[in-house]
């Protein structure tokens, strides 16, 4: 989810870190953009098919623990994509893309994927959409680490954002299992200090990118399943592995994927649009096939986040730093950086 796309010319203005510091300069050069189908159908896999995965998860953790059940997924998925792009010629990632791959991976999907999978255990699937909706929340507050700290919309935004997250972990769906809640708290911080994070250090291009990532992800989640002694899969259960496959071929290969050309070829704030709709399908979702059911506490608690990742964003485009929704470059390699 990248090489080869339709492209347009356009003039870019880049931004680059310099000794620690961070400068401005424009790039008049052509550059390749995103195209706009590709744009679109990334955004719906997105909408749609990770809004769906919550519940994938749940069916799939009726027969695998959770830690063991995400590790299959991203080993698999990022096997098989490693293995076909080495097969079409791409190069291997150095060793510093490699480490830089490591903790993006870690982060994204053993802290932020596993987290969730964790949870699920106890949380209903839809709180489990709205706790990860919070990402852009804490995005906003990480990218200060790189001095870009929030506005004034921002803060308002991230402020009423964390109300609804206080008021929403006060339902009784959420803290059944404070183990759960507590990892329902800490996967949203994990995940969006992965992708803060990613914009500043040296990873892999295109696809081999997700690759890596989801094979040194899935490494970390296997240890931590060893590490926490997790319970031998049933495998006769067959509506999980059903689920996993699912997982597998659309949450990791299509989705993930989608993503990272998202965040290549089109301004963050679009990239992680997905925040507001998955709430909206998964908590579909499970009242219709998993008879979930959300207190009056819950639904007040998941408008109140909303609108505060709506409001962080909004703050987010009025300052412009991101360029136009569909006109902005991928993300450059920093030649200095990589081996």
């Amino acid at each position: 989810m990248k090489n080869s796309y339709p492209t347009k010319p356009s003039t870019i203005v880049q931004e680059s870190s310099l000794s620690g510091g961070t400068a401005i300069h424009k790039d008049t050069t052509q550059q390749p953009q995103g195209n706009r189908f590709l744009v679109l159908l990334s955004l719906i896999a997105l909408y749609f098919i990770w809004g769906s995965t919550y519940l994938g998860m749940r069916i799939a953790l009726l027969g695998f623990p959770p830690f063991l059940m995400a590790a299959i997924r991203f080993l698999v998925a990022g096997g098989l994509l490693f293995l076909v792009l080495r097969l079409r010629g791409n190069p291997a990632p150095t060793r510093k893309q490699w480490l830089g791959a490591a903790i993006v991976g870690s982060l994204l999907l053993a802290g932020g994927n596993g987290g969730v999978a964790f949870a699920e255990q106890w949380v209903a699937t839809g709180l489990a959409a709205v706790g990860i909706a919070a990402v852009p929340l804490w995005t906003a507050l990480f990218a200060g680490l790189w001095g870009r700290w929030p506005t004034r919309i921002e803060w308002f935004g991230l402020g009423l954002g964390f109300v609804g997250v206080i008021l929403l972990n006060l339902g009784n769906g959420v803290w059944a299992n404070p183990l759960g809640a507590i990892a329902l708290l800490l996967a949203p911080i994990c995940w969006a200090l992965g992708s803060a994070w990613s914009q500043h250090i040296s990873l892999p291009s295109g696809l081999m990118s997700s690759s890596a990532e989801m094979l040194i992800g899935g490494g970390v989640l296997v240890i931590m399943s060893f590490g926490l002694r997790e319970r031998t899969p049933n495998l006769a259960v067959s509506q999980s592995l059903w689920a996993l496959a699912y997982l597998v071929v659309f949450g990791s290969l299509v989705a993930f994927s989608a993503y990272g050309y998202l965040l290549r070829y089109t301004r963050p704030a679009l990239a992680t649009s997905y925040a507001y709709v998955n709430p909206m399908v998964a908590v579909g979702l499970g009242v219709v096939l998993a008879n979930e059911r959300l207190t009056p506490l819950e639904v007040v608690a998941i408008l109140i986040t909303l609108t505060g990742v709506g409001l962080a964003s909004l703050g987010n485009n009025r300052r412009g730093r991101w360029g136009k929704m569909m006109h902005t470059q991928p993300k450059q390699e920093n030649r200095t950086t990589n081996e």
